[in-house]
Parts: structure tokens; sequence; C-alpha cells
């Protein structure tokens, strides 16, 4: 998997079956690392 670098306040996060996801648009990512 990559990692993927956000703004610090960008996103929702939301819990689905005990597990956390957070959302993000596409213009919160700053950079992916391979």
């Amino acid at each position: 998997g990559d990692t993927v670098i956000y703004s610090k306040y960008a996103g929702t996060e939301v819990k689905i079956d005990d597990k956390e996801y957070l959302i993000l648009s596409q213009r919160d990512i700053l950079a992916i690392l391979e």
C-alpha cells in the first residue's frame, strides 16, 4: 500500500462495522508516496 499525505483537518471520519475510515476529497491529498 501507498502512503497518503493529506491536510491536517481534511476529510470526514466514519465508522463502519467497528472499523474507522477517513474519507477525503481529491483536493485534500497533498502527496502519494509509493
